[in-house]
């Protein structure tokens, strides 16, 4: 997944592809706030998916694992001998992700499962299947997205199509397979953030961006909805005793079909990325801080990780910087009881 750039207001690139990226950053209009996860211990800079233990046993579901991060994270988790399943809503391409994956892994346990995250009804029926067919799961990465469609787009449930897509479809998951996360000895749940983020908000007085669209705002939106969701989830993990690790992690920015997907390559933001795609991370480098933070033993519940090079693009593996509006404990709260109403959807209380 490609995420938009962000620019600090103190440092201008000057020369070659450095200021293309620049001019980019400025274009989508990204500026990183300074902050940081409390009381959480760095990962090492230098961890790769060669450092990842073996998963022989585990069972993890990807969302999105078709193509870009997620099929890394499928195919490196599947080397590593876990169990996978790829969830995502064109089943050829989740056959042929498969074959990919068995041509370099032969021993792969990898399935598809149909879904499509902006039709809520999709979402329980997958939930509703796994129920019946997997004894667990210990990993869930919600990884799939959307990013900025020029026009306003809505679900089937009648949501904003990103905010469907990229969080209450998401959201919906987790509550579905909680029961078989609560199975797991050690459940985690890894839900991909951005470093779009430092230009969001929650529109509380508009969440669907009914009275006015805005593509990379609403993406933003949709993201930051996605890191507050996580941290949600580990305060209401610990309160109600469910043992679910809930992870947050972003990969900076990478070379995946989210822009020709969303804006397009034609669009202005589409040339720019065309123009210095060549200096972005791969995919597979994008995918680090999700599977460290789904398979390290010492990543921590409530942590968000992603690359802490120039303004998080790339770089050493750490952890990412948190803007003030994600660690909102009563903003998160609220969220999620609105989420809750509109996607007709109930975690169990806290306590039980």
């Amino acid at each position: 997944m490609i995420n938009i750039l962000r620019t600090r207001n103190t440092r201008v690139a000057r020369s070659g592809w450095q200021s293309r990226l620049a001019v980019c950053g400025v274009l989508l209009s990204c500026v990183i706030v300074v902050g940081s996860a409390a009381a959480q211990s760095p990962p090492q800079p230098d961890w790769n998916p060669a450092d990842m233990p073996s998963q022989e046993g585990r069972i993890f579901l990807v969302t999105g694992g078709t193509s870009g991060m997620g099929y890394e994270d499928a195919k490196t988790l599947a080397a590593a001998g876990a169990q996978v399943v790829i969830a995502a809503r064109n089943p050829q391409r989740g056959q042929e992700a498969i074959d990919r994956i068995k041509q370099e892994v032969p021993n792969a346990q990898v399935q598809f499962e149909s879904v499509d995250l902006s039709d809520l009804s999709s979402v329980r029926a997958l939930g509703q299947r796994l129920g019946t067919t997997l004894p667990r799961l210990d990993g869930l990465i919600n990884n799939a997205a959307i990013m900025a469609p020029p026009e306003r787009g809505t679900s089937a449930d009648g949501l904003e199509m990103q905010f469907a897509t990229n969080y209450a479809g998401h959201f919906v998951l987790t509550a579905e397979l909680l029961p078989l996360l609560r199975k797991s000895d050690s459940p985690r749940v890894v839900t991909l953030s951005s470093i779009a983020v430092h230009r969001g908000s929650i529109n509380f007085d508009d969440l669907q961006f009914t009275q006015a669209y805005e593509p990379m705002l609403t993406y933003a939106q949709s993201k930051l909805a996605c890191l507050m969701f996580a941290f949600e989830l580990q305060r209401r993990s610990d309160a109600a005793g469910w043992g679910i690790q809930s992870l947050a992690a972003h990969p900076g920015v990478a070379v995946t079909e989210l822009v020709a997907r969303g804006p397009g390559l034609e669009s202005e933001q589409g040339r720019q990325w065309s123009a210095m795609r060549e200096h972005l991370q791969t995919a597979a480098q994008g995918a680090v801080p999700t599977l460290y933070a789904a398979t390290a033993p010492e990543a921590q519940g409530g942590a968000y990780y992603g690359p802490t090079g120039p303004n998080e693009m790339a770089g050493p593996l750490g952890l990412a910087t948190v803007p003030p509006l994600a660690s909102d404990a009563a903003a998160a709260a609220r969220l999620w009881t609105i989420t809750e109403e509109i996607t007709g959807t109930r975690f169990p209380a806290r306590g039980r």
